[in-house]
């Protein structure tokens, strides 16, 4: 089930690699498949913030 998440962070709150990955799906879900610019700026952020929280030898990979 997607969700309509905050994209903003709380400094003290680290989200997991799969809730960080639940909400670039959830935006390429609403985007339709196709980003506008504002959307691609949000879908970088996101994918960073994936990289820092991911184990690196998760199989788990970034929408």
């Amino acid at each position: 089930m997607l969700h309509d998440m905050s994209t903003t962070l709380d400094n003290d709150t680290q989200r997991s690699a799969a809730e960080v990955n639940e909400e670039i799906r959830a935006l390429w879900f609403r985007a339709g498949g196709s980003l506008n610019m504002d959307e691609r700026r949000e879908y970088q952020r996101l994918v960073l913030e994936w990289a820092k929280v991911a184990p690196s030898s998760s199989t788990t990979r970034a929408a």
